[in-house]
């Protein structure tokens, strides 16, 4: 068994967790000890449940200073969105506790004018969750809260960079949970892919080539699988729109949290006569605050380690290879941490890696389109289709693209970054397998459905 740990990456001299990785049998016994425990609590009554997860809510929100700054030493983010992701914590959690309490069926029409038939919802089972170091609350939440409010165990693997805030997580909700019913278990690959081989459905967030490789085995051991697989997201900007505050948007949601979001703008589409935009938006890229994250003015944090900085300033060379052109940033910081300048590239053929595969880091290119129609089609043009964002005052042009635009959410005169945990989430293409995840959608990947006919006895045939 291998020992990981987890340093900041803004000070990488800190240790903030060491562990030891989980043996495949440790994960085999997690998910059996759950699935004991999840018999008993999928029998309890609903209000019972929603009242667990209710109380999980309070101790969340009580901890919110110290899960605050354990994910700022953790996984660099700032201050101001590292507070407001474990509000949506809080949030996600109440949401649940009430939304359980909702229908889980429908009467449909008798036969034969005296039987009742129905259809309801029943939970799955044990939940494997694989959540990302990028969001160690929010995400992680969004899976456990309706896995458990639907009345499944789950067994949990976060990603090993952000294992400090995933142990005071599991810390914070197990007094609220009968024993056994959540199980954390701690590694990289190889403690995933144990998960994968045993639990009764999987949701997975992460990349594109893991995902597709859980989605293949799911499909072989016939369970159900989510998967949220990351973006190209597009933003286009038409003449018509406001520029100055189309660039303020555009350059916070490619940049904020060093671009390590899956819906991080990554591809800037400039229609014909937008021009003033282009100096609006790398005015406001440079304008951006890159530092510390604990400082309350800083958008823009470290990357996630060195070898993630290493791949983006890689990225950018072999985007400056293909023919583009740096036109702010491109260059690491040379302070502690794994830092480096927000960056804008242009004069790039929509072909070229840059404007084809995520880098997840501060780097976006810059296209030129001369019309709707082709923005519209570059847009379209990639493997992903998480989400895509249009900055226009009119009215018919946004219309027209909501239908056009191949991705799972379509943002109009707003940032492709920001998930709103009570609507439905997920891409098409290679950033989304399987139903959606949040809201209500939920339901529908953490329960099955169960068709009832109830007959009076001794009825005549």
């Amino acid at each position: 068994m291998s020992q990981l740990q987890s340093v900041s990456p803004q000070r990488p001299s800190q240790l903030l967790a060491s562990f030891i990785e989980t043996a495949p049998a440790e994960v085999a016994a997690a998910v059996q000890s759950a699935r004991t425990a999840q018999r008993t609590w999928a029998a309890l009554p609903a209000p019972e449940r929603a009242g667990a997860l209710g109380r999980a809510a309070a101790r969340l929100e009580a901890a919110a200073s110290q899960l605050t700054e354990l994910g700022i030493a953790e996984v660099g983010k700032p201050r101001s969105e590292m507070a407001g992701e474990v509000q949506r914590g809080v949030a996600i959690l109440r949401y649940y506790s009430e939304a359980l309490l909702d229908p889980e069926g429908e009467v449909l029409p008798s036969p034969d004018g005296k039987s009742l038939l129905l259809s309801r919802r029943l939970p799955q089972g044990v939940a494997g969750l694989v959540t990302p170091w990028n969001f160690p609350v929010a995400i992680p939440l969004w899976k456990l809260a309706p896995a458990l409010a639907y009345g499944n165990a789950a067994v949990w693997k976060p990603a090993p960079a952000a294992t400090a805030v995933a142990e005071l997580l599991d810390e914070l909700l197990q007094p609220c949970l009968p024993p056994g019913l959540l199980r954390v278990v701690k590694g990289d690959a190889a403690t995933g892919a144990s998960l994968v081989e045993t639990a009764d459905l999987v949701s997975f967030t992460g990349s594109s080539a893991v995902g597709a490789a859980i989605v293949r085995r799911g499909a072989e051991r016939q369970i159900p699988v989510q998967a949220e697989m990351g973006g190209q997201n597009p933003s286009i900007v038409l003449p018509d729109a406001d520029l100055l505050s189309a660039a303020g948007l555009v350059a916070a949601s490619a940049m904020g949290y060093a671009g390590q979001k899956c819906t991080a703008t990554s591809r800037v589409i400039v229609v014909g006569g937008a021009e003033d935009f282009l100096e609006a938006l790398v005015e406001a890229v440079r304008a951006l605050k890159v530092g510390d994250p604990d400082d309350a003015v800083t958008a823009v944090g470290p990357v996630i380690s060195d070898a993630a900085r290493q791949r983006a300033l890689a990225a950018v060379e072999r985007a400056l290879a293909d023919g583009g052109r740096v036109i702010t940033g491109g260059r690491p910081l040379l302070e502690e941490g794994y830092f480096m300048e927000p960056t804008l590239v242009a004069g790039l053929d929509p072909s070229s890696q840059l404007c084809q595969e995520e880098v997840f880091a501060p780097v976006a290119a810059v296209l030129s389109a001369s019309d709707l129609d082709q923005a519209i089609e570059l847009a379209n043009g990639v493997r992903f289709g998480l989400v895509s964002a249009i900055y226009t005052s009119d009215l018919d042009s946004a219309m027209q693209s909501l239908a056009r635009l191949d991705t799972g959410l379509v943002r109009v005169n707003a940032p492709t970054s920001g998930v709103d945990f009570y609507a439905p989430f997920g891409g098409v293409g290679a950033s989304g397998y399987g139903v959606k995840e949040q809201g209500k959608a939920a339901a529908l990947f953490y329960t099955k459905s169960q068709t009832v006919t109830l007959a009076p006895a001794g009825r005549q045939r």
